[in-house]
């Protein structure tokens, strides 16, 4: 400590950084303080470091392990790059965030771009600003579809039927397709249209706005259920 052997005990003793115990470093976190026991905003341990402070790194940081953020985290410039990241507070961020890998786990976004080459999943989601309405779930399914003749119009011209849609409920908005409408023979005039029935249940209603009746092979029905409160 060159900076102190010039200088007697009593007058630099207050300058030295010591843990508040005499004991030394051990397994639970201990306040540094100096010479006089006043406390700093860093505690240390033989396992962890703690800081009730403002915390700042000027060169780069590399995180191997999980990072919990309690309340917020802020990135004004630059790129973060994080493989797991979990925050129960609001996150802003001031460019964007990209997350490639590992899964991103956050309670609030406020950011200008989001880009995501992996799997997003959002509990729910706004759509147009602050007066949109909120997507809250969205349900996707398929199944198989059986062969049906459709009448002609005007003769019991509408077919109906039932599939399972895991996820959806009475006040979804159900669309969809079944692949073969395409290539229904006998008519081209057909309309079809999707409904939750009941919880996880879907119906279809396949009419036929042609003068001959028609004939719709056996195919997959593809359907989406999305619910949004306002």
């Amino acid at each position: 400590m060159p900076t102190l052997g010039t200088q007697t005990i009593s007058s630099s003793f207050a300058q030295l950084l010591k843990t508040f115990t005499t004991g030394g470093l051990s397994g639970s976190l201990q306040v540094v303080t100096d010479g006089d026991d006043t406390s700093s905003a860093l505690s240390l341990s033989t396992t962890g470091v703690s800081s009730t402070g403002s915390f700042s790194v000027d060169g780069a940081s590399i995180l191997t392990g999980a990072v919990t953020f309690g309340t917020s985290l802020t990135a004004s410039t630059g790129t973060a790059t994080i493989g797991t990241l979990f925050a129960s507070g609001p996150a802003t961020f001031g460019t964007n965030i990209t997350a490639s890998t590992g899964t991103a786990t956050l309670g609030t976004i406020a950011s200008t771009t989001i880009n995501n080459t992996g799997l997003a999943t959002v509990g729910s989601l706004e759509v147009g600003g602050l007066a949109g309405p909120i997507l809250t779930k969205v349900s996707y399914g398929t199944a198989a579809f059986t062969s049906a003749t459709v009448q002609a119009h005007n003769v019991a011209d509408t077919t109906t039927g039932t599939f399972g849609l895991t996820g959806c409920a009475l006040g979804d908005i159900v669309f969809g397709s079944i692949n073969t409408l395409g290539a229904a023979t006998g008519t081209i005039c057909l309309a079809v249209s999707f409904y939750p029935q009941t919880t996880d249940v879907a119906r279809y209603s396949i009419i036929n706005k042609g003068a001959t009746a028609g004939t719709i092979s056996a195919g997959t029905i593809f359907a989406t259920a999305m619910r949004f409160t306002a």
